[in-house]
């Protein structure tokens, strides 16, 4: 019982810091964007901020994916 309750709580701190990261990648999303519409050339930092952050973001979804099924693994048992 204890071990479904540290599950739901880590997939629900996972679920948090995901929404957190996507916030943070919006505002360099925007820039990326404003340039494309400009047809100008996105700022490196600007790219490096959102490869950085999309790379965490895929990150926590990856371990809220196994932390999702080991959860649905003990409720099947």
């Amino acid at each position: 019982m204890f071990q479904k309750i540290k599950l739901r709580k880590q997939i629900r701190q996972c679920k948090e810091a995901i929404a957190e990261l996507e916030q943070k990648r919006s505002r360099s999303q925007a820039a990326l964007v404003s340039a494309l519409l400009k047809n100008e050339i996105p700022k490196d930092s600007e790219v490096d901020y959102f490869n950085h952050f999309s790379e965490k973001i895929d990150l926590q979804r990856e371990k809220l994916h196994a932390l999702t099924e080991e959860y649905e693994a003990l409720l099947n048992k």
